[in-house]
């Protein structure tokens, strides 16, 4: 029976809550009402099918079970009839599988009963919160572009920031993954709370615990004072884990937890500190081949796969790089404070032909040491430098281990040999040109590293 709302609030219902147990409904509907919202209660699938055919909500809070059927309906019905609505599902504690299957159909969150009221009014607030402009910028970087695969990805993206399901972005590097995530937090309910990116294989091993969840004073030599981990600074935000596959199998199980329970213990705490967080994770490995290596878990692949976003590389959409270079170097010139300079109709063929193994990340390399070497406003082909790519490209698709050739045991290098430029390039891609760490993997001094550079023009 559809309950009547006995405090006949003046304003049409915001939300519509959908539980058997009247105890649960009157908690839910006063908690609503104490942040200044109305709502209507159905204990069915059959009334709260009524109600939402007679009536458009803001949001729908069901229970995933029913007498008449489950909450998955409910969250297919809203999104089939009600696209622009948010749903979120109630779920008992440890049926997290099911409240993952909701989130695939598109529900925007879940909370496990007991039902934690804060934990509920922070759900609401972000479901209700007013989206972001729909324009694909993040903080100046965007999704520039025409091409089918980009259409798709632009429509993906904005599908997944309505929502809070934990996003795995896939692909190579350069392909621009980070921007991907900045858009989903940028576009979604928690645009007005941080952004925190972490690169998962920049941090040691060691300091790892203290730098996700922080430390108290004099838990370790050295701890000087209390510091805030990556969670609770990303509390209200988007915490974005890049090349999550670099976690050690330790801080997996950590990981886990935190993400499970959210709350986090801090280095040397007693307790833990609730963190309110959405997840976004990428890599450029292939996270379901590390697992069936046994090494990734397999419980933490499925908390953060919830749903896989890849990002094709740019030899797949070439029909975008004259948009992207017309970009890159229209942001040069404001950089430089001079007036943009053009891609001759052969360097933009040239362009248009390479493979660009680093991607986005290298054509914005390229044309940067194309703008250095040019002596007039036009770029011809003579400044646009293409390597060889063959190689490397059957390094990067080797089905044996899933890793480019560019992470193999380190091997002596000859600064004449394109194979071994094309190697160094990659390295330096791949560390943000961190020459250290390039260095490092590369298995060199920094100070050969900076002599091959020099002798290439490039330091």
């Amino acid at each position: 029976m559809i309950n009547e709302d006995r405090r006949a609030p003046p304003r049409a219902a915001d939300v519509l809550v959908v539980d058997d147990e009247d105890d649960i409904r009157e908690l839910i509907e006063l908690s609503l009402l104490r942040m200044g919202l109305a709502c209507d209660t159905a204990g069915s699938v059959g009334e709260a099918r009524a109600l939402l055919a007679a009536r458009r909500y803001r949001l729908c809070l069901t229970d995933m079970r029913l007498p008449d059927g489950d909450g998955l309906e409910l969250v297919e019905y809203i999104q089939c009839h009600q696209p622009g609505s948010q749903v979120a599902v109630i779920t008992a504690y440890g049926c997290i599988d099911t409240a993952i299957r909701a989130l695939k159909l598109g529900a925007f969150d879940f909370v496990t009963k007991p039902v934690e009221l804060k934990r509920l009014r922070q759900l609401v607030a972000h479901a209700l919160r007013s989206p972001a402009e729909n324009t694909l910028d993040a903080g100046g970087r965007q999704l520039i572009g025409r091409s089918a695969a980009l259409e798709q990805l632009r429509g993906q993206v904005v599908k997944l920031a309505r929502n809070q399901a934990p996003v795995f972005i896939y692909g190579e590097s350069g392909t621009g993954k980070e921007v991907i995530a900045r858009l989903i937090h940028t576009l979604g309910p928690r645009a007005g709370g941080p952004f925190v990116p972490v690169n998962c294989g920049a941090i040691s091993p060691e300091l790892m615990e203290s730098e996700f969840f922080g430390h108290k004073k004099g838990s370790f030599t050295g701890a000087a004072s209390d510091k805030q981990g990556l969670f609770q600074a990303a509390h209200g935000g988007t915490l974005f884990l890049d090349e999550v596959a670099e976690l050690p199998l330790a801080m997996q199980v950590k990981l886990l937890r935190a993400i499970q329970e959210r709350a986090v213990r801090p280095v040397g705490a007693h307790g833990e500190e609730p963190v309110d967080v959405r997840i976004l994770s990428a890599s450029h490995r292939d996270l379901a081949q590390l697992v069936a290596d046994n090494r990734f878990r397999q419980d933490l692949y499925f908390r953060i796969n919830v749903i896989t976003l890849r990002v094709p590389p740019l030899r797949e959409r070439p029909e975008d790089i004259p948009d992207l270079a017309a970009h890159v170097l229209a942001r040069l010139a404001e950089r430089e404070g001079t007036a943009p300079r053009r891609l001759s109709p052969a360097a933009l063929a040239a362009l248009q032909q390479y493979a660009f193994p680093g991607n986005v990340r290298e054509l914005e390399n390229l044309l940067e040491r194309a703008c250095a070497l040019c002596e007039g406003d036009e770029i011809g082909p003579q400044d646009v430098d293409l390597y060889p790519t063959e190689g490397l490209l059957r390094a990067m698709q080797r089905p044996d281990t899933g890793e480019f050739e560019s992470r193999a045991e380190p091997r002596a290098l000859d600064e004449d040999n394109d194979d071994e430029r094309i190697r160094v390039l990659r390295m330096l891609d791949e560390t943000r040109w961190n020459r250290s760490a390039a260095a490092r993997r590369l298995g060199m001094t920094l100070r050969q590293l900076r002599y091959r550079l020099q002798k290439w023009g490039m330091e």
